[in-house]
């Protein structure tokens, strides 16, 4: 008789919300049922938010002209020096040595932490969080701690609650700016002092998610990277969300040490980097045609966005039972459940999606004690979907 083979541990404690609901969307979709589906951020999933035409022709262009082979295991050197002079333009001195082209953020983020952590390290991320943030972690013996955003207070980090969980095992301190799932934008100030809180720990290095930055409607953000004169920090960033392309797979990091204290685990990332080879060769063209190229056409995807957001902003508004702080950039909603006999936000995500056919994220699968009674949907179909959407969800709240 066959002996079912085990699966390790790392893996079976994997989970990622925001694809664990499909599971049973699609169970639903293969019994004929239409489901909306408000799960992931991916623009190209929407009406009116395709890849710009200019940056399509180009990896078109890459592939016409053969341009499929192996690339340099730390990115196409065009596209490296295109990367370094848009960082630098937001107040940074980036060399084009200092950036890594990687296979998506999710890529730059298992090699920096596959770099840093160690058995009995620790990783600070805001909770609510993107949650590769909490999954990778463990693959290194390392330990993801939640530091609060105040969900009274549009989702402002939490500085004091910083102070105290910082310790000499944190390795790595997370700011996703502007965040997944809340949209909150982190001012200069609060981004100062966070930087005064970490010089404190000279072994601890800032990872700086910035791969919503241009989708910015508050006007107050600034590159982490560009207030740090002492502290080492890693700005992530790429082509998926803001340059309308997620399926392209194509990020960077772009390491600012501004003190020169990086070159070993630097090496050890760029080990890792060769031995993976490369990232997509003809992906890497079409985005150095986005940064290259006239970025008018960001003008009319941002402002549909907004659109879309305050219509959802006004919808919510007007439903009993649900609540929410505006989100200042990205195209999430964080949106809050007020039922008092609330007993799990998955089963409330789970029957919505059961009984009217919505799919949206349970707020406990971003983080289990921040996130906890809310989901979160994104703001991106068009006003004419989102408007079915949340009449489903006032039926589906009223008929509890």
């Amino acid at each position: 008789m066959s002996q079912e083979i085990d699966v390790s541990a790392r893996a079976a404690a994997i989970e990622y919300a925001i694809r664990d609901v499909v599971v049973p969307a699609i169970e639903l979709e293969n019994q004929g049922q239409e489901i909306i589906r408000l799960n992931i951020g991916d623009p190209l999933a929407y009406e009116g938010l395709p890849t710009p035409s200019h940056m399509v022709s180009a990896y078109k262009k890459a592939l016409d002209s053969q341009n499929n082979g192996y690339g340099p295991s730390y990115g196409l050197s065009e596209l490296r020096d295109a990367i370094s002079l848009s960082e630098s333009k937001k107040g940074w001195n980036c060399s084009s040595d200092d950036v890594y082209v990687t296979h998506g953020v999710t890529e730059a983020l298992q090699i920096i932490f596959a770099s840093f952590l160690e058995d009995g390290t620790k990783i600070l991320a805001p909770g609510p969080h993107y949650p590769p943030y909490m999954a990778y972690p463990q693959m290194y013996g390392a330990t993801t701690i939640e530091y609060r955003l105040n969900p009274l207070d549009s989702w402002r980090i939490d500085l004091e609650d910083i102070r105290q969980k910082m310790d000499d095992t944190v390795r790595l301190l997370v700011l996703i700016n502007p965040n997944n799932p809340t949209g909150n934008v982190a001012t200069q100030d609060e981004i100062d002092k966070l930087i005064q809180i970490v010089k404190q720990y000279p072994k601890c290095t800032i990872i700086s998610d910035e791969i919503y930055d241009a989708l910015d409607f508050t006007g107050n953000l600034v590159s982490t990277a560009s207030r740090s004169s002492e502290v080492p920090v890693i700005v992530l960033n790429g082509v998926s969300k803001v340059y309308f392309a997620p399926g392209w797979r194509i990020g960077y990091m772009a390491w600012h040490d501004p003190k020169g204290v990086l070159s070993s685990v630097r090496d050890g990332a760029e080990r890792l980097l060769r031995s993976r080879l490369c990232a997509s060769t003809p992906a890497q063209y079409g985005y150095l045609e986005g940064l290259v190229s006239n970025t008018e056409w960001l003008n009319s995807h941002k402002n549909n966005i907004k659109k879309r957001l305050d219509y959802c902003i006004e919808r919510i508004n007007s439903i009993d039972g649900i609540e929410c702080q505006p989100p200042g950039g990205a195209f999430y909603i964080f949106v809050r459940i007020t039922d008092p006999n609330l007993s799990s936000d998955k089963q409330w995500v789970l029957d919505l999606l059961h009984q009217y056919h919505v799919l949206v994220v349970h707020g406990s699968g971003f983080s289990p004690e921040y996130g906890n009674g809310h989901f979160r949907m994104v703001c991106l179909p068009t006003i004419e979907v989102l408007s079915e959407v949340f009449d489903r969800i006032e039926k589906f709240i009223n008929g509890r």
